[in-house]
Parts: structure tokens; sequence; C-alpha cells
């Protein structure tokens, strides 16, 4: 498993990466947060040194979910937030959906969406031609680490169809969502529509800022959460 722990605060949150990205997304709120969580972050599937998965199938988002639930039974002990940037979203739901899976006190949804059909992070569906898209959406999202180029064709492949909308009425545990306001990779209307659905949902909209705001917008990230974390960290009745 390529997984690491970053920082030394007491509370734990479990972050997970988009498609393109690797960890490394993570690294500057886990280094800004570090007094106050223990971020474990793993590089799923297709990223790092990673396994690869052997076909499209390999690259659903349940496959994806199994890796961040590895991790968690890996490396995690106690209470933990689930956090997710981007495709790290519909992970962390796919993962909520796992029969049996070990619950989170609270959720962080960064720069997500629960309709990937209407998420135009690509356009393509000629192989070569997603291929010369993934290698653009990468220098556009100024990504310092990414993941490998067949593996981001096969995951969007395998993943661009669903739909987890349906599925959000489900979750009981407290989410804080985290938006730019001007994404365009997922538009706001994403975050709205994750709010509605969501029954204990709280927004924060950034002003300006686009999908890269783990990066771009590291400071206000790390002061809404870091207000936050005692509400995503107490334990509820379904979360005990």
């Amino acid at each position: 498993m390529d997984c690491i722990q970053v920082g030394a605060g007491p509370v734990q949150i479990v972050a997970l990466h988009g498609i393109q990205g690797t960890r490394a997304a993570w690294l500057p709120l886990a280094d800004m947060l570090a007094d106050a969580a223990t971020f474990t972050l793993p590089n799923l599937r297709g990223r790092g040194t990673a396994v690869r998965a052997a076909g499209p199938g390999g690259y659903a988002l349940e496959a994806y979910a199994a890796d961040a639930a590895e991790a968690i039974e890996a490396r995690v002990r106690g209470p933990f937030i689930l956090a997710g940037w981007s495709m790290g979203v519909s992970v962390a739901l796919a993962y909520l959906a796992r029969t049996g899976a070990r619950r989170p006190t609270g959720l962080c949804l960064v720069s997500g969406t629960a309709n990937l059909p209407e998420a135009p992070w690509f356009a393509a569906t000629d192989a070569e031609a997603l291929l010369a898209e993934v290698r653009a959406r990468e220098l556009r999202l100024g990504l310092k680490e990414a993941a490998d180029h067949a593996a981001v064709v096969a995951t969007w492949q395998a993943i661009r169809a669903q739909r987890q909308a349906g599925q959000l009425a489900a979750v009981r545990e407290p989410a804080l969502v985290i938006h730019g306001r001007d994404d365009g990779d997922s538009p706001w209307s994403h975050a709205l529509a994750l709010c509605a659905g969501l029954p204990h949902a709280s927004l924060l909209g950034i002003g300006g800022a686009g999908h890269s705001v783990l990066t771009h917008n590291t400071e206000q990230v790390a002061a809404v959460l870091r207000g936050f974390l005692p509400v995503l960290s107490s334990p509820t009745k379904e979360t005990r």
C-alpha cells in the first residue's frame, strides 16, 4: 500500500485525491494543519507506487473505495474524518456505500460532485482524444504530481456515467462542503446539489477560486476546516 501519514494533531483525517492527482494535492493543507490533525494520505491505484489495475473495471469507484478501506484498516485507529477532493468526493461516497465500512465521524468534501455525467472534466470518448485531454487538463490544473495517464483514461471510462445523488440522503454524518465559486470542472451548482442532498451539510464557497482550492486557496481552506474540526470529529449516534 502506498500510504503516508502527515501531521501530529489529535484529529485523524483520511484524505482522498482526485482523478488526475495524487496524495500530493493534500500536502499543503496537511502541513498547515499539522498541529491540529494527522492526515492519512493514500495514493489510490494508478498513482505513485500503488498497484495498477488490470483493466477498466479495476478503476471503478468501488475499487477505489476498497483502496480507501484498506488504508483505513491498516493505518487508522479510532475516530476519523473522511475527506475527498474532486474524484475523491466520489470515492468517499462510494466508501460510505460499502457494507460494513467503518463510519467516519464527519466528511469534508472539496470541489466534488454527486453527478459525474454532468462534470465537464473530459469530453472525448475516443481513447486517443481522451488521452490528449488528460494531458491538457493536467497542465491547466497545475498538478505538481500527476497520475498515470493510462490510469486516468481508464478511470474516466469506468466512472463517467455514475450518479450518486440518490445515496446522499442516507449519509447521516455532518459534512463540510468546500467549493470554488468559479470552479469550471465541478461548477458551483454541483456544490449546491451536494448540500441539498446531504441532511447535515454546511457550505463554504470561495469567491474567485477554481477547482484547485487545496493548493491555490490553502489558507482559506485550512482556516474553515480548522474551525469545523470539533463538529466533524465528534461522534454522532450514527457513527458511534
